[in-house]
């Protein structure tokens, strides 16, 4: 299989549980009625890239788009598909579901500050040593969010060597005025997940540690872009949600 050297990151819209205010986790709500719009728009921002205000990403369909089989990833995954119509088949995958939450998944968080209030502050605080009470570490997520990758990237890290696997550009080639059309441009493909374990697969690509997991916000239905040529790994958009800032709630 051809190596993709761009990779797209997507969180998925607003779920039922979102829109309540309750921890997720391993829990399954599927997408409310805004999260739906949500998905929608991500799809036709994908479906096309040139258009204002553009995106760094090839203007045909992605090698596969990956997700989370979670309601709320695969319902959003399945709207970048449709979006589409063409080409990029839909890959469900066990190692791109969410840091579980433990005790607190389904409970909201004025429930959780009342009865865990110093376990969510330590949480928010320092990540790295400290969880919700019988959920995940987030050292155990990203031994997943490491496999979810070396899957989704098919022959596992881009390196020096790598160069010029799937058509890169041997130079990067920086700003969003960049298409490419016509098949020219490099093989790419697309993660459509949640929020920690893709700020972990991000941090991880490029070299920062995972104690900086609270710096690298995803936003609903956001679409962040890393490119992985010439053996580099370049953070080419991040947290982009343009497409769903106007919708009518």
């Amino acid at each position: 299989m051809t190596q993709p050297t761009t990779l797209v990151l997507v969180r998925h819209g607003e779920s039922a549980w979102i829109a309540e205010g309750r921890f997720q986790g391993h829990g399954d709500p599927p997408l409310s009625d805004v999260g739906l719009r949500q998905a929608a728009a991500v799809g036709a921002r994908l479906a096309a890239p040139t258009e204002m205000p553009s995106l760094p990403v090839p203007d045909y369909p992605p090698l596969a788009i990956w997700h989370s089989p979670l309601l709320r990833a695969s319902q959003t995954a399945q709207a970048i598909h449709d979006a589409r119509r063409a080409g990029a088949p839909l890959r469900s995958l066990d190692t791109l579901i969410e840091l579980g939450q433990g005790e607190w998944e389904g409970l909201t968080h004025d429930e959780v500050r009342r009865r865990w209030p110093q376990e969510l502050a330590a949480w928010r605080a320092d990540p790295l040593h400290h969880h919700a009470p019988g959920g995940e570490a987030l050292a155990d997520a990203l031994v997943r969010a490491r496999a979810a990758r070396e899957t989704i990237l098919g022959a596992g890290d881009v390196t020096a060597e790598d160069e010029g696997v799937g058509k890169a550009p041997a130079e990067p080639v920086l700003g969003y005025e960049r298409t490419f059309t016509g098949g020219e441009g490099p093989a790419w493909t697309m993660a459509v997940a949640h929020d920690g374990v893709l700020r972990l697969m991000m941090l991880d690509l490029l070299g920062v540690g995972i104690e900086h997991f609270w710096s690298f916000p995803l936003a609903l239905a956001s679409v962040t872009v890393l490119d992985l040529s010439a053996g580099v790994v370049r953070l080419r958009a991040h947290n982009l949600d343009e497409h769903i800032a106007a919708l009518d709630r």
